[in-house]
């Protein structure tokens, strides 16, 4: 068998065992992409084995929250773990959105261990033609 060892992997592995896994009040960030697509905003995290029903989104005044927990997997009694990677625990994120999005009509999708929000921008905020 052949192994590959990355130094930034083992290290990153390390922190995260001293750390230990993230909690509600002390959680650990999530990675994301935020980019402008047309008239909305996109935002999408990275939540690979989480279920739906373990992601609170909030959104108070022009703070959004995205809050997930991702919980170990039942096992039986006769499984003997060999290598455990995978992060657990909870995973948490805030963005300050801007005065110009509309935070009442955003949309949310998970697929495939993303969770896609889609802001749009509000009228007021459109460009417009004054004549």
């Amino acid at each position: 068998m052949l192994m590959r060892t990355d130094p930034f992997r083992e290290l990153d592995r390390l922190t995260q065992q001293l750390m230990g896994p993230g909690t509600w009040s002390r959680p650990s960030a999530m990675p994301m992409d935020a980019y402008r697509e047309g008239d909305e905003y996109v935002v999408a995290f990275d939540l690979p084995g989480v279920t739906a029903d373990a992601i609170d989104i909030d959104v108070e005044r022009n703070m959004l929250t995205v809050k997930a927990e991702r919980r170990p997997v039942t096992k039986a009694d006769d499984v003997q773990m060999e290598l455990s990677e995978r992060p657990l625990g909870v995973f948490s994120r805030q963005i300050v959105l801007a005065d110009t999005l509309d935070t009442e009509h955003i949309k949310a999708d998970y697929d495939a261990g993303v969770l896609t929000l889609r802001i749009p921008i509000a009228e007021r905020a459109k460009p417009r033609k004054i004549s």
